[in-house]
């Protein structure tokens, strides 16, 4: 297994849950359950991606843009986590912005996969592919 594959088999894992989420409603234990999932998974997979695809993009003129770019939107899905944390489950606006944690996430993982894999896989060599996806699923184990 190759980084890219293990950060789409992620990937996967969170496009599910936020579809589950945004079919929830009011303050039920369902949405509590699939938010803390959620929360959990794009907390430990942000960590891991900045550690084992962001950082050894950053240290190379052509992905540093890139890398940087993914990094702030890492921030931006951040601070819809803690707007949903800081809002009741039964509030209208929760939904919103779970609709809109939902838009964020899919639009940076749309970034990911159809730019910046391609960019990436013409800097990693292969073994840095795999021992990438190797760290990264060591971390992701760990921390899940």
């Amino acid at each position: 297994m190759n980084i890219f594959e293990a950060l789409r088999q992620d990937h996967d894992i969170q496009r599910k849950l936020l579809d589950q989420l945004v079919d929830t409603s009011g303050d039920t234990s369902a949405r509590d359950e699939i938010f803390k999932k959620l929360k959990t998974e794009l907390e430990i997979h942000a960590d891991a991606e900045e550690r084992y695809f962001y950082k050894p993009l950053i240290d190379v003129d052509r992905t540093q843009d890139l890398a940087r770019h993914g990094i702030a939107e890492h921030h931006e899905i951040d601070e819809l986590i803690e707007q949903l944390e800081e809002t009741e489950y039964s509030s209208s606006a929760w939904l919103k912005i779970a609709k809109d944690l939902q838009e964020k996430v899919e639009h940076h993982l749309e970034d990911e996969e159809h730019q910046f894999f391609q960019i990436a896989g013409k800097v990693f060599s292969d073994g840095n592919k795999t021992a990438l996806a190797n760290d990264y699923n060591k971390h992701m184990e760990e921390n899940r």
